[in-house]
């Protein structure tokens, strides 16, 4: 592609369908925007369908709407939102405005995560949690690293809690858990093939699934049991960043928190147990 894609669409727009035209508008009017967000909400802000989004990225000459976005960012690398500022060089601006750079964006991902915080769902969670017979934990890429976590921490208090880190072995899992179980699933974009694949056994064997995601409206989130929505924006130039990271782990602490606080004196048995064994470890 020679054009970046904001010169492309310009040059194409007359050939476009009336309801492309519409997603070219709006593509247009909020270039930086729409690079992070989910095919879904892209559609339901054009009152198009998910396909018109499809179609409208191929007659770009892409492949699909993950290869758009990142075009999309790619154009528009010279524009910061406001969490994205230009970035501090330590040698120029000195050691101490990149720290606060750094705390500025991490502080700005939780606040942005406490507002998307729904209390009927993150309550939708704990009690799908406590009920289940066992919760595997799940997530690829940079995301396996939270689902990681997430069996590190709630290991702690229960010993339901299991970490599956292989795609093929998450599948192998899900086909021979029970509706009595349940699956908490790390993914910001909440549409990767992972994911999906993950999502289609686990509703044929109908095991319900708790969602940790940016995008609610995402394939994955439309199709969870439990979406639990975490804040900060992530350019598609920028995967896995330590802020969505954080967001992520508000989610997941409070989640624990509130699991604890309901369950306290399991808590406190597993807590004392687990620092006398402990206690060994150390010298």
């Amino acid at each position: 592609m020679t054009q970046n894609v904001f010169e492309t669409i310009s040059s194409q727009y007359f050939d476009l369908t009336n309801s492309e035209k519409k997603v070219a508008d709006y593509v247009l009017g909020h270039r930086i925007d729409v690079q992070y967000m989910s095919i879904s909400e892209l559609a339901e802000e054009c009152e198009v369908a998910d396909a018109t989004i499809s179609r409208f990225c191929r007659r770009l000459g892409l492949p699909g709407y993950n290869a758009f976005k990142l075009e999309l960012a790619r154009a528009s690398m010279a524009a910061r939102t406001g969490l994205q500022r230009a970035p501090v060089s330590p040698a120029a601006d000195g050691f101490s405005a990149l720290c606060k750079q750094v705390l500025g964006e991490n502080i700005s991902a939780l606040e942005q995560t406490f507002r998307l915080v729904d209390p009927d769902q993150l309550m939708r969670a704990v009690e799908l949690i406590e009920r289940s017979r066992r919760v595997v934990c799940m997530g690829q890429g940079g995301s396996m690293v939270l689902a990681q976590e997430a069996w590190t921490l709630f290991s702690m208090v229960s010993s339901k809690f299991v970490y599956v880190p292989d795609s093929h072995l998450q599948i192998n899992t899900l086909a021979v858990m029970e509706a009595d179980e349940a699956v908490l699933y790390f993914s910001y974009s909440g549409s990767t093939r992972d994911l999906q694949d993950a999502l289609e056994v686990a509703r044929a064997r109908r095991v319900p699934m708790i969602l940790v995601s940016r995008f609610p409206k995402s394939p994955g989130g439309q199709q969870a049991d439990v979406v639990l929505q975490c804040g900060v924006n992530e350019s598609p130039l920028q995967p896995g960043s330590v802020s969505a990271r954080m967001a992520q782990l508000l989610i997941l602490d409070l989640l624990f928190q509130q699991l604890c606080s309901r369950n306290q004196d399991q808590v406190d048995e597993y807590r004392a147990r687990i620092a006398e064994a402990a206690a060994k470890k150390h010298l």
